[in-house]
């Protein structure tokens, strides 16, 4: 997908870092079957793209995504029927490593590198579950959050009630997906469902600041495998946990970022940690 084809996103690597901008400003970057296939597709290429290893999603303009575009929702609502609308070529980031995660938005976890979303406006629906599905959210201060399922008859989309229980407790997901209120990122950060609050002008200044630290302070091996880590120990027990990190210390001990690790902590200095694909860390 050449930039020049690119309808609704943007697509830039800079020192480590991808950043995919959601690029429709003046519908407050509303989702779209186009938007999503592009979105997949830049996910793909930065999971590929060994230079890469962080990626941050933001909004173009005043908005994050404020949800799914009204005229499709028109239609979904004319048919009684969903409609992706998606093409079959549609790119699979994040697929195929454990099938939980082989689902729409829950393909994230499977992406081998760090997810940052930069909410730097109003974030509902889709939008809201996409920015749960990123490891790390740093909001705008005053930017609004909102489930919206409910103001539209619907239920709780996207696994939301699976995963926001898991991200706030059980209690505060209750108020969000029951209500469909508007929580403000002030709130949203006390509650834990945001790492970060800053000044609009601010955003991504801080979002890059965090992410070029685990892009040239932790290694690339690491990352992928710790983030594997924690989305599969969703899904099982502790002491499953344990054996796992056990067996992936042994692997990892012998690798080149421990070596170097080490060598940089006696030495007393930045660790360089080669760029290169992390399949082996997920696969260790």
């Amino acid at each position: 997908m050449t930039p020049a084809a690119l309808e609704a996103t943007r697509y830039a690597v800079d020192g480590g870092v991808a950043t995919i901008t959601l690029h429709r400003p003046e519908r407050l970057n509303a989702w779209t079957a186009v938007m999503n296939a592009e979105y997949r597709a830049h996910l793909q290429a930065a999971s590929d793209d060994p230079a890469v290893r962080v990626i941050v999603v933001t909004g173009s303009g005043r908005g994050f995504c404020a949800g799914a575009e009204s005229d499709d929702l028109v239609g979904h609502a004319e048919r009684g029927s969903y409609d992706a609308g998606a093409p079959d070529d549609l790119a699979t980031p994040g697929q195929g490593v454990r099938p939980e995660f082989d689902a729409e938005l829950a393909y994230h976890f499977g992406v081998p590198k760090p997810v940052l979303a930069a909410v730097n406006g109003p974030v509902a629906g889709i939008g809201f579950a996409l920015a749960c599905y990123c490891d790390l959210r740093f909001a705008a201060r005053g930017a609004r959050f909102t489930t919206a399922h409910g103001r539209l008859g619907l239920p709780a989309e996207y696994g939301l009630s699976w995963l926001l229980p898991r991200l706030i407790g059980l209690t505060r997901a209750s108020d969000l997906l029951l209500s469909s209120r508007i929580v403000r990122a002030e709130e949203a950060a006390a509650m834990g469902l945001v790492n970060q609050v800053v000044e609009p002008d601010g955003l991504m200044e801080a979002t890059y600041a965090y992410a070029r630290l685990l892009a040239t302070e932790i290694s690339p091996a690491s990352l992928a495998a710790t983030k594997l880590q924690m989305y599969t120990d969703l899904h099982r027990h502790a002491a499953a946990a344990v054996h796992d990190a056990a067996d992936r210390l042994d692997v990892m001990m012998t690798g080149a970022d421990f070596a170097e690790g080490v060598a940089a902590m006696a030495e007393r200095r930045p660790p360089r940690f080669a760029d290169r694909p992390s399949a082996d860390a997920q696969d260790s």
